[in-house]
């Protein structure tokens, strides 16, 4: 009887490691993907199984977006409001500026103010001056929420709008904010503060959705102005971690029609994790001092394309001149290290701006195993040298540049959900390159030597790595 149900039990292991590996060829969302995980299901099912159930789901299933779907709640209510919009668009002849747009499924907008804000200290002395100023409501999302000297500065300003009867609504990832306690989001509810979880798994129906992440830093106050860019909440982001040292990092102040964007998003993200639909301001304010043109790309597992990636394939295609970029975790999917490979052999100056002290290890190693085809077609990669690099910044020729959330892997092109600024606008883009040569000035460039004579165990390392990218 026993070796009968053994018997059962195993061959039921193998029928669920076939019509899971079915699956996966229906919908990988790239060859290399499927036939991974075909291989694995196929040969050993006993460890592959769970792994794929658990990693391995390539869509984000069940959420609901207020841009994509057309008969959701979302979508009815928000088209009520479209037409106040309507005044702020800009009809451009730019095939790249449009073809964001129509990756963002967000329009293009004048009358913005776009200012960057660099480094911590900058950037939370201007977040915390904004939630002083709130008079309706907060909406604050952060993947990272540590309960440090930091986050209690941030608690307090959030209590202390609470209580001047602002309604405050607070957003966290529950696997980047996993360490938070109870005690500091107790504190918040039991003021009026608005809180919850994204909760990727929420419902028995997406139990298996443990590998997603809702990375996106968004605030906004009043739907009046908007922050985002690559700050969580936590004192090592202003330099006082003692294995980081110094934080370099940008952020990016907006105001005007382009906060709508930034509110619609975590609008969707808050009715995913809630199931609420919020009321909150949607009539956009232009600023008339400045008119930076922006549109505010969200992306993510739940979209039908690859947001993320056609993103920064198309800046990088868009470079004439020049094409500079900052990421802290750079493991590019196949389209984007073939694209910037392009740009540098039609005589772009592609410089890429990393790390020099890891602070993942996966991902650090994996960079070694393509970075010598990088380095052989005339892209240049610079190490920062001063401490921890954590800006995600990409600047296109003299006319456009992106600041937001997104990394150069595939954890932020395929299964977290990030949000990009993309302003395309001389001005803006003229200050991100006097920040940037600032920092590429405090960088070291990489050899192609330097790399090739690494011994031969850390070549085989390096290659063990990058073959496990999908997943970091």
């Amino acid at each position: 009887m026993t070796s009968w149900l053994w018997g059962t039990g195993l061959a039921l292991i193998h029928v669920l490691g076939m019509v899971s590996a079915v699956m996966a060829l229906m919908s990988s969302r790239t060859s290399q993907g499927a036939v991974a995980w075909i291989i694995s299901l196929l040969t050993f099912p006993y460890v592959a199984l769970p792994a794929y159930w658990f990693l391995g789901r390539p869509r984000f299933y069940g959420y609901v977006s207020a841009r994509g779907e057309r008969d959701s709640v979302l979508r009815r209510v928000l088209a009520r409001y479209r037409a106040n919009m309507m005044p702020f668009y800009v009809v451009t002849a730019n095939a790249d500026t449009h073809a964001v747009e129509q990756l963002a499924m967000m329009p293009l907008t004048q009358g913005n103010q776009a200012n960057l804000l660099i480094d911590g200290e900058n950037t939370f002395k201007s977040l915390f001056s904004g939630i002083d100023r709130a008079e309706t409501y907060i909406l604050l999302q952060f993947f990272i929420v540590r309960d440090d000297e930091l986050g209690r500065k941030l608690q307090q300003r959030l209590l202390e709008a609470a209580s001047r009867g602002v309604r405050v609504y607070f957003l966290y990832d529950e696997v980047g904010s996993r360490k938070l306690n109870d005690g500091y989001l107790h504190d918040m509810e039991s003021a009026g503060v608005e809180v919850s979880a994204f909760r990727s798994s929420r419902g028995f129906k997406h139990r298996f959705q443990l590998n997603f992440r809702n990375h996106r830093k968004i605030a906004v106050m009043d739907g009046k102005e908007g922050w985002v860019g690559g700050f969580n909440v936590g004192v090592e982001y202003l330099g006082e971690h003692p294995r980081h040292g110094a934080w370099r990092d940008t952020h990016l102040k907006l105001a005007g029609p382009s906060v709508m964007g930034l509110q619609e998003a975590f609008w969707e993200d808050w009715h995913w994790a809630t199931g609420e639909v919020i009321n909150l301001n949607w009539q956009p304010e232009t600023k008339s001092s400045t008119n930076h043109h922006v549109i505010v790309v969200p992306s993510g597992p739940a979209d039908r394309l690859d947001t993320a990636s056609l993103l920064v394939q198309n800046m990088i295609h868009s470079a004439q001149e020049r094409l500079w970029v900052t990421s802290p975790y750079f493991v590019p999917d196949q389209g984007v290290q073939d694209a910037l490979r392009l740009a540098a052999m039609r005589g772009v100056d592609v410089r890429v701006m990393i790390p020099e002290r890891p602070d993942h290890l996966l991902v650090f190693l994996s960079a070694f195993s393509f970075l010598p085809d990088m380095l052989r077609a005339g892209v240049k990669i610079y190490r920062y040298l001063p401490g921890f690099l954590h800006q995600k910044v990409i600047l296109i020729d003299n006319g456009a540049a992106s600041v937001g959330t997104v990394n150069l892997d595939n954890r932020s092109f395929r299964l977290n959900f990030e949000i990009t600024a993309f302003i395309p606008s001389p001005d803006f883009a003229a200050e991100v390159r006097l920040m940037l040569e600032k920092d590429f000035s405090q960088c070291r460039r990489v050899s192609l030597d330097e790399i090739q004579q690494r011994p031969l165990w850390k070549k085989v390392i390096s290659r063990a790595a990058y073959l496990t990218s999908p997943i970091q």
